[in-house]
């Protein structure tokens, strides 16, 4: 592999870990994400336990039907 193939590797590698960071904020602000029936939380006295299995199953749909509507074009 030449250098200028690693170079823009990592470039491309920086711009996907950007994009993840961003999201993370955005997905923050929502106000329903992660609060969804379905999502666990357990508590007790100091400790907290939270499941938000609805949530990330919410999350794999759209990211499918996303990547799948980018990757057909």
């Amino acid at each position: 592999m030449e250098l200028t193939q690693v170079g823009k590797l990592i470039v491309i590698a920086g711009i996907v870990l950007v994009a993840a960071g961003l999201l993370i904020m955005v997905a923050g602000r929502v106000p329903f994400l992660g609060n969804l029936p379905g999502d666990i939380t357990y508590r007790r006295g100091n400790t907290t336990i939270f499941v938000p299995i609805v949530t990330m199953i919410l999350l794999s749909i759209v990211l499918t039907i996303v990547l799948n509507l980018m990757l057909r074009r």
